[in-house]
């Protein structure tokens, strides 16, 4: 036992003091981040939203993040990442704390976008920051400990969302929110200040770097992860309504059932990451070895009768997320030239933003037509879908190796 604890331990050594501060800031963060795992529920339950309304709110909170991610990659390139990041974690605090006041659609779909765009404006810096206190050897890891504090946050926030919702009702989540967001903020200040934080990346910087609207492979390999993320997100929309409405599991069921995801990916996924770095595995690969994953934990929603399907199934798809986001990530930062880094990850970022503009909709509108079970299989006809596209992005890499 102390030799595999050893081991463990061993896969974060190497890792600068600046990436351990910025796990800890988007752990205190991520902690704090109750609203969005029970955003579907509490649209439809306390606010009252039909299922085609609760899929455009989703609509304009993946507008949000779209705009958001683009309008960040801007600001990391101009601002800096510490700007970046330090104005959207404050105005996101205050951002949730003004939303649970507004309960009409419209203002309900403004809140969210607005909210949301704010929120994201951090992701692309986030990327830039990690990429300069990490060393290039370092990036993948560094990746995964940030992954890691974003999970362990979202492990214990549905658990503990779920315990608020049950105790003094859904506002209470945004009270905790917005202080989170706050308080992360000032962790940055104190921790993360260009006076006191210390750069470790020593890649030269390229002349005229190419614009990633222009690397065309880099666009192919963003709209697979698109699609990836159209699957992805449907456990944050219609998965929790079908745990609730159709296996009629409880608030704190659903709470702990998605808690599980952040605890099995803080437990697991930096040795999985270390050991399929050390086996040398192409990156590309590795994100359709996650995408299959992912397709396949659909199957164990049509398995009744036991609840614990849903428990395997949360299992497998958490395998492929394991896999399929680190090796992503660390492929798009390979291929970002330097320079242009805010661009190439603010892209990286809106690729997922399409994903909730068009997954959460689609999804409820797809269960409000058809029901839960074709919209099960219209999933894994997208995951095919990536899978091929990743497929093509692969071949083609490989000859022009990177």
């Amino acid at each position: 036992m102390k030799k595999l604890l050893q081991t463990y331990l061993n896969t974060f050594k190497g890792l600068s003091r600046e990436v351990w501060w910025l796990a800890l800031i988007t752990l205190v963060n991520r902690a704090g981040a109750m609203v969005i795992p029970f955003l579907s529920l509490y649209l439809r339950d306390d606010l009252g939203f039909s299922l085609s309304n609760v899929g455009w709110v989703m609509t304009s909170f993946g507008f949000g993040s779209l705009f958001g991610s683009w309008l960040g990659g801007i600001l990391s390139d101009k601002l800096g990442y510490y700007k970046t990041i330090l104005i959207s974690l404050l105005a996101t605090g205050i951002g949730f704390l003004g939303l649970q006041f507004i309960s009409s659609f419209w203002a309900v779909c403004l809140g969210f976008f607005a909210l949301i765009a704010f929120a994201d404006m951090s992701r692309p810096a986030f990327f830039v920051a990690l990429s300069a206190y990490s060393k290039p050897e370092n990036k993948t890891r560094s990746l995964t400990l940030i992954r890691l504090a974003i999970n362990l946050g979202f492990s214990a926030g549905p658990a503990l969302g779920g315990i608020i919702i049950a105790s003094i009702g859904y506002y209470g989540l945004f009270w905790a929110d917005g202080i989170t967001c706050m308080l992360a903020g000032i962790l940055l200040i104190q921790t993360l200040n260009p006076k006191k934080a210390k750069e470790t990346d020593q890649e030269e910087r390229i002349e005229n770097p190419l614009s990633p609207y222009k690397d065309r492979l880099y666009i192919l390999f963003l709209i697979a992860l698109a699609l990836f993320g159209v699957v992805f997100v449907q456990y944050f929309s219609t998965v929790p309504v079908f745990y609730k409405e159709v296996r009629f599991l409880t608030e704190s069921q659903i709470g702990l059932l998605l808690g599980l995801n952040g605890l099995l990916i803080f437990v697991f996924e930096m040795p999985l990451i270390a050991f399929m770095e050390r086996k040398g595995w192409n990156q590309i690969a590795n994100v359709i070895s996650g995408f299959i994953f992912t397709a396949l934990s659909f199957g164990f929603f049509y398995l009744m009768g036991w609840n614990g399907f849903l428990v395997i199934g949360m299992i497998v798809v958490t395998l492929g997320e394991m896999i399929a986001f680190p090796f992503g990530n660390a492929f798009a930062l390979r291929r970002a030239k330097l320079g242009r880094q805010g661009a190439y990850m603010g892209l990286y970022s809106m690729s997922f933003s399409l994903a909730h503009i068009f997954g959460h909709n689609s999804g409820m509108q797809l269960v409000n037509a058809f029901g839960y079970n074709k919209t099960w299989l219209v999933m894994v006809a997208i995951s095919l879908a990536g899978i091929l596209l990743l497929l093509y992005v692969k071949k083609k890499s490989l000859k022009i190796k990177i």
